[in-house]
Order: structure tokens, then sequence, then C-alpha cells
């Protein structure tokens, strides 16, 4: 049976001794008053949530399943998972970075990441539940009505509602231009919704007494296209005028998909029937309001690769430190055993120390693109606001695929540092493979997400917003490049800055002459682009531990991390220089192939 210990110190490093978010969040009115206690102290009881509560139920629930009463549409979660969403809505745990106006405590969304990066390593099926709430919460705190917000809010706050987004159809994908599903306004100014929507996580389940759905959908003189698309909040009941549950609507689970992994969370077949709804935004301007909820969904699937990451690196390290198998290359390590643990063996170390470098490099871009959310919500300087959404949206993409794409190959090495027991159910390692693969797909592709880093977020402002966070790592390259204890760090981020401005001018100008130029290099570019941004902060991380050291301070951990910054420059981030060489032979190799794919 695998284990989980919260990685409360780690993430404490980040936030209070790189990051300094305490510092940070004192210029910020609504949270002048957080200080580094209160966050550690909310953090414990997370953890202690979530690896007492949640965590129990992981295996359990991916075993059982979900399961559907198709005569009553009506969805069972796995055992357990009803009683600890309750513990969750009763411990307050729904309302930690909501609006008191509402109901919530007002905390910071760095720490609701943190206890969120907890929740996905304990079971990340379970989380999902109450983790799409949150992004309904966001896109109707930004586009409902004051009614709408009087309605929804206070119960998503609560988490006694939960909420979930219906975009994919069955004909289309990503390609949301494509749906089909059709509003019809009624005389009282709301709406029927009609239609069909596919791989709607959470879409149906027994946890929560209303489910709010925020479904894309056409009005009858809407334009051809994603020019054309509203969103709608349809309540799975509908709520009368006193905020109590009324009649059931015509919005309900058809099926439930049967997949790969997340079993213990019901991805929904959902089908609208004259369903009412009501308009949120504006008329054929659905697409804006509803990205509000995706740009938090994408953070929110990074997330769940960390989890994962972090859960699987554990457990992995301390299978090594106990399985023996043949004798080290070296020399006996082990002389009172018949074979040494296997962590002596380089390669081990390697698929060990990647899933570290991946978690540790993940949490440190994670924290700090929730501080750059909080920032950009709550900062009283207009620039302040503007520059930290920029460069959030900048990264968005990065932490949607990068981090799940490290999760992929973090989990699949973990798995393999069981050998065989990895495949084996009952250690819960292959599980843990399962659940991550769907996190490179939903949410937008991870080819989606690198072409609009590279197409929209990049080379559709010329660069702007990439020079706005290359400012940040030419001032640490500018303050630590004469630090020769630093060099190891500092030069491989000051050497690839510089070839990725080139990299994407040489890129920008070929794509502009083809387009499929920005295509085939997409891909290559997000991950050049992702260790550019990791190589920062591992930076950062290891100026901090050389100082504590410098200093006298003899905590291992200081030590620790001063390993895994030099594994990461070491061995993973040398990756970009094949990336680049790969990426600069164009559109050709892939384009001209129609033989070979006839």
């Amino acid at each position: 049976m695998p284990a989980y210990t919260p990685p409360l110190r780690d993430m404490q490093f980040v936030m209070h001794e790189v990051l300094k978010v305490t510092e940070e969040l004192k210029v910020l009115p609504k949270h002048a008053d957080v200080d580094a206690e209160t966050i550690n102290a909310v953090l414990e009881e997370g953890g202690k949530f979530a690896s007492e509560v949640t965590f129990p139920l992981n295996i359990n629930g991916d075993e059982e399943g979900c399961v559907l009463d198709k005569s009553t549409h009506e969805v069972k979660t796995p055992k357990g998972f009803k009683e600890a969403y309750a513990q969750y809505v009763e411990g307050g745990w729904a309302a930690l970075s909501c609006d008191p106006q509402y109901g919530g405590q007002g905390l910071p969304f760095v720490v609701n990441q943190c206890f969120y990066e907890m929740l996905n390593s304990a079971n990340q099926a379970w989380t999902m539940y109450p983790g799409l709430s949150h992004g309904a919460y966001e896109a109707l705190s930004a586009h409902g009505t004051d009614e709408q917000k009087k309605t929804y809010l206070p119960k998503l706050t609560s988490g006694e509602w939960t909420g979930t987004m219906c975009l994919t159809e069955p004909h289309c994908g990503t390609d949301l231009g494509l749906l089909r599903t059709k509003a019809e306004p009624q005389p009282d100014g709301s709406y029927r919704l009609t239609g069909n929507k596919i791989f709607i996580s959470a879409g149906e389940h027994d946890m929560a007494e209303n489910i709010i759905h925020l479904v894309l959908a056409r009005l009858p003189d809407a334009p051809k296209g994603s020019k054309g698309i509203s969103l709608f909040v349809v309540p799975k009941f509908n709520v009368k005028a006193d905020g109590s549950l009324g009649s059931r609507n015509g919005i309900y689970c058809g099926g439930l998909e049967h997949k790969m992994g997340i079993h213990g969370n019901a991805t929904a077949q959902i089908v609208l029937e004259g369903a009412a709804g009501t308009l949120v935004g504006e008329p054929n301007k659905g697409l804006a309001a509803m990205f509000v909820m995706m740009n938090a969904a994408r953070l929110g699937v990074g997330n769940q690769s960390l989890g994962l990451t972090e859960v699987a690196f554990q457990n992995a390290l301390a299978y090594a430190k106990d399985r023996i198998q043949m004798r080290s290359l070296s020399g006996v390590k082990a002389k009172d055993k018949e074979a040494d643990p296997i962590i002596f063996h380089p390669d081990v170390r390697k698929m060990l120390m990647t899933a570290k470098a991946y978690a540790e490099g993940g949490r440190a871009l994670a924290i700090y693109c929730t501080l750059l959310l909080d920032k950009e919500h709550h900062h009283p300087d207009e620039k302040v606001r503007k520059d930290s959404g920029e460069i959030v949206a900048l990264l968005t993409p990065i932490v949607k695929a990068f981090i799940t794409d490290n999760g992929h190959i973090s989990t699949n090495a973990c798995m393999q540092v069981f050998g065989g027991h990895g495949f084996i159910k009952e250690w819960g390692m292959e599980q843990f493979v399962r659940d991550n693969r769907i996190n490179m797909i939903y949410e937008g592709t991870n080819t989606v997400q690198s072409l609009d880093l590279l197409g929209r977020k990049v080379l559709g402002n010329n660069g702007a917003t990439l020079k706005k966070f290359g400012k940040l790592v030419a001032k640490l390259v500018e303050e630590e490049g004469v630090n020769e204890k630093m060099s190891e760090f500092i030069t491989p981020i000051a050497v690839l800055g510089e070839q990725l401005t080139k990299f994407t001018t040489e890129l920008g100008f070929k794509g502009f002459q083809n387009p499929d130029e920005v295509g085939a290099a997409a891909v290559d570019y997000l991950r050049v682009a992702g260790h550019f941004v990791f190589g920062y902060f591992f930076a950062l991380m290891a100026r901090v531990a050389l100082a504590e050291i410098a200093a006298g301070n003899t905590d291992p951990f200081y030590q620790a991390k001063l390993q895994t910054a030099r594994f990461y420059f070491a061995k993973l981030f040398p990756e970009t220089a094949t990336l680049m060489r790969t990426a600069r032979t164009g559109s050709a190799p892939l384009m001209n192939t129609d033989a070979a794919l006839a």
C-alpha cells in the first residue's frame, strides 16, 4: 500500500524563503494581515485532511469507480467519497480563498494552491469534485449578474453546491466553434437549452445537493464559429426565489465514460432537454467568460500532475531504500545483506532525482503563479495588476503542459523503480501513471497549450510578455553573475535566455512565411520555455540554500536543495539543446509525409 506525507517543509521554503509571499501580500490591502504562522497552520491542518481523510480512499475509489443508475440518472460515487466531502465542507476548506462577502475566508490564492497540491497527491479523482467549483466561482464572480452571484456564489463558497463546465460535444473536442447546443430565449428572460455534452468531469454525483453547470451554447441568431458562443448557468435543481431547491431541471447524466484512470471521478455524458438556464455575461461573448474558468482549470490540471509527481516520488524513494537487488557496481554497500538496496544503482537515482526535481520545480512555479493571481486581483497599483496578469497568462500553458508532461515522465520513472511490482495494482504506482495520463489531454491538449504559448502569448505581441519575464531572469543574472558559487546555476539560464530570444525571433519569421512552421515547433518550444522558467526558480532556490549554508545553517534540507538543483541543471536542463535543434528542422519532415501516411 502506498503512503503520503505532505511536503510542508518544501512549501514553506518556497513561500517564505524564496518568494517571500507574506512580504508581497502585505502590499495588498485585502491580505495585509496574513502572516507566515497563519499560512503554515492552515496548511498543516490541510495536510492532515489530505493524508488522513482522502488518501485512504484513493485505491478503493479507483477499484470501485462510479455507478450510474440509468433509471434515475443519479451517480453513486465510491464508498467514503460522500462522507469525506461532508468533512471537507464542515471544515470550511471550500471557502479558503473565496470572498468573505459570500461567506469565504478570504485567504490568498497561494494558500489554496498548496492545499490543493496535497489533495491531488492524496486523491486526484476525489479532488476534482470540489476543484471544478473554484473555476465556476471565478467565472460567475467575473461575469455573473448580481442576481446570479447572490444565488450561486454563497453555496459554491460553502461547498454545499459544486460546479462544472460543460464545453465539449461528441463531434467537437477543443474546436468549440463547432458546438451545436442551442439556447432558446423565454419570455421571462431565461433560456431553454437543448444539446449533448461529453467528458464532463464531476458532471453528476451524490456528494452535494446541487450541481451548477456552466454551459456553452448558441442563441438562435448566433454567428457561426467561436464568435457565436454564449455562456449559461444551468443548475441540476432549479433554485427558487428564496434560495431553496425546486424542481429537477432538464439536465441529466446519460452515461459515464469508461476511462483509463481517475475512475473515482464521474466523467459524464450530459444531456440537456429544455433545461432552464440564465445568460452569463453578454450574448455571443461566452467563450471569453468561460476562459476565466478554463484558465483556472489549466492551472489546476498542472497542480494535479504536481501532486501525483510528489506522491509517486515519495513511494519510489521509500521502496528504493528498502528493496535489495544485486551489488553496487562500486562495491558492497550493505554488508549485512545478500544484496544492496537499489538506491545505490545510478540509474535508479536518476529516476528518483528526475521526479524530485520536477516536483520541486513545479511547486515553485505553481506557487509563483498563484501569487501573481493574488497581485493581479488585489494589488493597489494598476501597472502591477496588469503586469501580473500578463505574466500569469504567459506561464499558464507552461504550468498546464510542462508540469503534466513532467508528471508523465516522473510517474512512469517511479513505477519503473518498483520493477515488476510497479505494474501490480496493490502498490499504487500504476494508478498514479493512469490517473496522470488524462492531465496531458483535458483542458486543452498539451499541443494546444504549446500553440497558445508560441502563437498567441509570445508571437502574438512580438515577445513583449516574454521579455517581461526575461527581465526577472536578467536581474538575477546581474545580481549573481559575479558570484562564483552561483555560476553553475546562473550561466545556464543566462545562455538559454540569449538563445531563446534568437530562437523566438527565428520561429516568428518562419511562421510569418508558413504558419505550419509554428505548429511544427510549438511543442518543442514550450519545453524549452518550461526549462527556462524552471531554471530561473532553481537558481533562486539555490541562492537561498547557499546563503543559509554560508551562514552556518546545518539543516540537511539546504544541502538536499543544492544537490537537486545541480542534478536538474546537469541532467534535465540540457534537453533544451536537442529541442531547439529538432524545432529548427521545420515543418517539412512532418508535412511532406503523404506517402508515409497514405
